[in-house]
């Protein structure tokens, strides 16, 4: 392809443009022969440092910020304003616009994108549609995994989300259900997509090491509706005055309240299954939790949006599983139940114990911690947020990173304190979970909080070590 065909909307174009190139990279480390190379200025790496090591390595042309002078750079440059901004549209028309002929839903919020994306896909490949889905829980195209790794642990890169589209295209798939982060809308990952819906599903604290206040963090998630053609918000979150103010699209709520366009009512709460009325239709789902009926009827609303019959989405969220890390319950012969659940942030917390108290008899055991390098702010308020709902709390390491475990065990320990919770703090998680699990009696619930689907601890340096929750449940439970 020539360098005129993707920027052409660049003075550039007009004098290199007949460049022929083979690629986009953002990594000079894997510049191939003919690459672009684009300069995109991290929080720990600038890529313009690398610029002349990309040209050595082959790349015939540099995307660049135009406050950065490249004068020690012998190929065509191309000097813009936001160089991620740019590099979205560039992929667009590098890979053909890949979603011209497919519906995107695009996720957001602070907790159940992965919940939503899954229950997505599911009721919508139940209803006989082709369909894709990107997020948290990996990348699949009709129910297949594809296998394009990603970087980053929810929305991809630009590049490599343009590669999935592409695959995706390339399987016809109409639909695609993805996570889309607050971090992905600020850093311009998808500003050249188009969404059939945007989809809101609630705001508590998170991510401030990144976006600062809470103002600038829900503003970041409310561009997604900038970028949809209608959106669909959780009428009963407090965000949805700000959004509805916000948005120049329309707009329908999900949610209890009676002003709700989709009304929940009829609820019914089980130890195994919920079940609720939304639209004169009866939902019955097999996973516990409020929080479930609330990503279901997100995930019906969505659905009726996008023209499906109520029968086919209510038939085919009565099949829709579970999600894995997403209380997910750890079978056992002991008569207390066992679940372990991604909640990293202060309502994901308050969430899935909170759910857990619906059904249990006994205790409620809380084993969770808060990760390193990330938003120290939350660490209390969770320790507080557990301690309030918990009759006992396990304060132990998630992914400590840089920090020191223990450290970040003590602050979040001053919320356990607050709440007056009998609590103990052990650094090495897995001795945390074997301590809930013995110490649990029948009728009690043991919560695993914090990592849910990670299979790994992140230590200094990005050092990962194996470690899945639910595996170590599973052998306390034979011990």
């Amino acid at each position: 392809m020539k360098l005129k065909d993707i920027f052409d909307n660049t003075t550039f174009a007009a004098a290199h443009g007949d460049i022929y190139i083979t690629g986009l990279c953002i990594d000079h480390r894997k510049i191939a022969p003919g690459n672009v190379f684009v300069c995109i200025e991290g929080t720990r790496i600038d890529g313009h440092t690398f610029a002349k090591e990309a040209v050595e390595r082959g790349a015939v042309a540099i995307l660049h910020s135009e406050n950065r002078t490249m004068d020690d750079i012998d190929v065509p440059k191309i000097a813009v304003t936001n160089t991620r901004l740019a590099l979205a549209f560039a992929c667009r028309n590098f890979y053909g616009d890949p979603t011209a002929n497919m519906k995107l839903i695009g996720v957001t919020g602070t907790n159940g994108k992965s919940s939503t994306v899954s229950f997505l896909e599911e009721t919508l490949l139940a209803c006989g549609k082709k369909t894709g889905a990107i997020g948290t829980l990996g990348v699949r195209a009709n129910g297949k995994n594809l296998d394009i790794p990603f970087a980053t642990s929810t929305t991809p890169d630009t590049i490599e989300l343009y590669q999935m589209l592409s695959a995706m295209a390339a399987q016809d798939v109409e639909y695609v259900a993805m996570e889309v982060t607050s971090h992905a809308l600020a850093l311009h990952k998808v500003s050249a997509l188009r969404f059939a819906l945007g989809i809101f599903t609630n705001l508590s604290q998170d991510h401030l090491d990144f976006h600062g206040t809470m103002d600038n963090y829900l503003r970041a998630k409310a561009c997604l509706f900038d970028l949809a053609d209608k959106g669909i918000i959780n009428h009963d979150d407090d965000t949805r005055g700000f959004l509805l103010a916000y948005s120049k699209i329309p707009m329908l709520t999900y949610g209890r309240d009676a002003d709700a366009d989709f009304l929940i009512h009829d609820v019914k709460l089980g130890a195994d299954k919920i079940s609720y009325n939304i639209e004169g239709n009866f939902v019955g789902v097999n996973i516990p939790g409020t929080f479930t009926i609330y990503n279901t009827a997100c995930t019906y609303a969505a659905c009726r949006e996008l023209g499906l019959p109520a029968s086919d989405v209510t038939r085919a969220l009565g099949g829709v599983s579970g999600v894995a890390g997403r209380i997910q319950s750890i079978p056992n012969d002991r008569g207390f139940t066992v679940v372990v659940d991604y909640a990293h942030s202060p309502d994901g917390l308050d969430n899935i114990i909170s759910s857990c108290r619906e059904f249990t008899r006994g205790r409620v055991i809380t084993v969770f911690g808060c990760g390193g390098d990330r938003d120290p702010i939350k660490r209390p308020i969770m320790g507080e947020i557990a301690g309030r709902l918990s009759d006992y709390c396990i304060i132990t390491s998630d992914n400590p990173r840089n920090e020191n475990p223990a450290d970040i065990i003590e602050e979040t320990a001053r919320g356990t304190e607050k709440a007056n919770c009998p609590a103990e703090k052990i650094v090495d998680r897995r001795e945390a979970i074997f301590r809930a699990i013995a110490m649990a009696k029948p009728d009690d619930t043991v919560i695993i909080a914090g990592k849910g689907h990670e299979d790994y601890q992140e230590f200094e340096n990005g050092r990962r070590v194996h470690f899945d929750d639910a595996k170590i449940a599973e052998e306390a439970l034979a011990t």
